[in-house]
């Protein structure tokens, strides 16, 4: 079978390897045939080496849809034919935030693609307990994206939402999908900013009404044209840039919260005093749990989560460099690339 390995920054080799056999399938295994892969803002870290957990040489891909071949004995929650997604955590389950039920921010944390193997292989062999069954109808581009949709959905539930105003810093694909879950969540004004007017435009096209490009407008001021003298109570990172963070400080309503969702190519320099002095609270969100993808799933198969505008080109798996290149070319416009492995590839 194929297989797409990033052996170091900027370099991924394709191999043919040996797939896993049904007949080898532990108690609560699933094997499965992967039909799409979502490329993550991480991973883009990733390929260009700025990622701080990526563990080289690593096969890519956790964000995905796909066909269950076959199931251990003990397997209840899928059967063969089944269209599935599934979490990318691999967690130890006796640390403290395990026992808790904490798993996101296990001790011991492995992330497939990052610090264990991804999918990005014809073929694969998950665990039941992480399986999600996709609704009939709902497409596998849509399967794919389930996985950022439970980022939007458990970040969204790190802090009360509702009935305040929210601002959101970062309009690519999980600051989108982090304000439509801020709305979903019966939050009362959400604006969303960016520096891309196509990113933000995207957002109107999903229904964040209230939109900002931050180089046109600074955000205090776009906030209080928003807001009025309400102000805005939460506020979330999804920028990844020093400037957003101390924007969203500088302008936030006093005794609010902040969210930190992005993740930083380089930590940035900020006011403890500022911090202390308001007493905000900077508040950190890890991937997601199960109940979170639960909540994706339904949100988006019932339309209050919009997906389809999000898609902006599909590749051939034999292409995961050139979508990985195309990324970089169009920063400014690409919202989420998806590797199709039922695609074509003009490559011989």
């Amino acid at each position: 079978m194929r297989q797409a390995v990033l052996v170091s920054p900027r370099n991924i080799e394709f191999k043919n390897v040996e797939a896993p056999k049904a007949e080898n399938l532990k108690a609560h295994e699933v094997l499965i045939n992967v039909k799409r892969i979502g490329i993550c803002g991480s991973e883009i870290h990733s390929y260009h080496g700025l990622h701080p957990a990526t563990f080289y040489p690593v096969v890519q891909g956790h964000e995905y849809s796909a066909v269950v071949v076959a199931v251990g004995k003990d397997v209840t929650v899928c059967k063969p034919g089944d269209n599935i997604t599934a979490r990318p955590q691999l967690v130890c389950g006796e640390c403290g935030p395990c026992k808790r039920g904490q798993y996101n921010v296990c001790e011991h944390l492995r992330v497939e693609a990052f610090q264990a193997n991804g999918v990005a292989q014809d073929y694969f062999v998950t665990t039941d307990d992480r399986v999600v069954v996709l609704p009939a109808g709902m497409s596998l581009d849509y399967g794919a994206m389930i996985e950022p949709s439970a980022v939007g959905a458990h970040a969204t539930n790190r802090t009360d939402v509702k009935d305040k105003n929210v601002v959101v810093s970062g309009a690519g694909a999980i600051g989108n999908l982090v304000a439509q879950f801020c709305k979903a969540r019966g939050a009362k004004k959400v604006l969303i900013t960016d520096v891309s007017d196509l990113r933000l435009a995207k957002a109107r096209e999903c229904g964040i009404e209230y939109t900002a490009n931050v180089m046109e407008k600074p955000l205090k001021d776009a906030a209080k044209e928003v807001f009025g003298d309400e102000g805005y109570q939460v506020g979330f990172e999804v920028a990844g840039v020093e400037s957003s963070v101390r924007s969203l400080m500088e302008s936030i309503e006093k005794g609010s919260d902040i969210v930190i969702v992005a993740v930083f190519a380089k930590d940035p320099a900020l006011s403890m005093f500022y911090l202390g002095e308001h007493e905000l609270r900077l508040i950190g969100t890890m991937m997601y749990r199960h109940e979170d993808y639960l909540t994706a799933v339904d949100y988006v198969s019932r339309g209050i989560v919009n997906l389809e505008p999000l898609i902006s080109n599909r590749f051939a798996f034999e292409q995961y460099d050139e979508a990985y290149k195309y990324i970089d070319e169009n920063k400014a416009t690409t919202m989420k690339v998806i590797i199709d492995f039922e695609k074509k590839s003009d490559i011989q």
